[in-house]
């Protein structure tokens, strides 16, 4: 498997498996969104368009990055959004990177959108799968993001099958010491806490991956356990 690492400026063509990487903060919050009992993730194109598909249906849960603001009850923080109950809901999610990075591949054969806390998942669908080529997008800073970066060559080499027993730590280092990180740390980002990063941080939390395809023309992304096929 050959792997590429492209930031979202770098999207020059549609790639035909796509990894989406957003360690602080999108794919961890939606993957503790899924854990919290979400049915699906819709990923939305921008703040207008997250509050018009709230205001066409009022049950569903909208989540930005950023301080809180009307129309949306949740901001994009693991921390924040782990007691929640999201049995059954429809969540919206539009954040600054990680939800562009999805849109920017929406055309690909196969979108993965990944972090840490679901890395292992991810690379074992990937091994299934066996394309020849991935496209990991780093979506942060450019795709200069080095949590993002970190995730994204860790989430490869177990794809590619290299052995995961002490292979983890410098990654997960790489990342805890990322610009990144630290803002989350000294509070630099609103809608976050410090503990952000402790749970960013989590390799393997859970069992699932997390694919995204267009459904009546939105992106939407949803659980995939590794007994069921990506969505086509």
């Amino acid at each position: 498997m050959r792997a590429r690492f492209l930031g979202i400026p770098e999207l020059t063509d549609v790639p035909d498996v796509a990894v989406v990487v957003d360690v602080m903060r999108a794919y961890t919050v939606a993957a503790w969104a899924f854990a919290r009992g979400a049915e699906r993730v819709v990923l939305a194109e921008s703040l207008e368009d997250a509050l018009a598909l709230k205001a066409r249906h009022p049950g569903w849960v909208t989540l930005k990055d950023g301080s809180p603001a009307p129309g949306f009850d949740l901001v994009n923080s693991p921390a924040l959004l782990r007691d929640t109950d999201l049995a059954g809901r429809t969540v919206v999610q539009k954040t600054t990177a990680g939800t562009v990075g999805a849109l920017a591949v929406k055309d690909a054969s196969m979108v993965l959108c990944a972090s840490f806390v679901v890395a292992e998942a991810t690379a074992r669908l990937l091994r299934q799968r066996a394309p020849r080529e991935v496209t990991f997008v780093v979506t942060g800073g450019g795709g200069r993001a080095e949590e993002d970066l970190a995730c994204a060559e860790y989430i490869a080499g177990r794809a590619a099958g290299e052995d995961a027993v002490d292979a983890a730590p410098p990654y997960l280092r790489r990342a805890a010491a990322s610009r990144s990180a630290d803002e989350l740390r000294t509070g630099v980002r609103e809608g976050s806490t410090p503990e952000d990063v402790a749970l960013c941080l989590e390799l393997d939390r859970f069992p699932f991956a997390m694919a995204a395809a267009v459904e009546d023309s939105l992106m939407v992304l949803r659980q995939v356990t590794l007994a069921d096929p990506p969505p086509a």
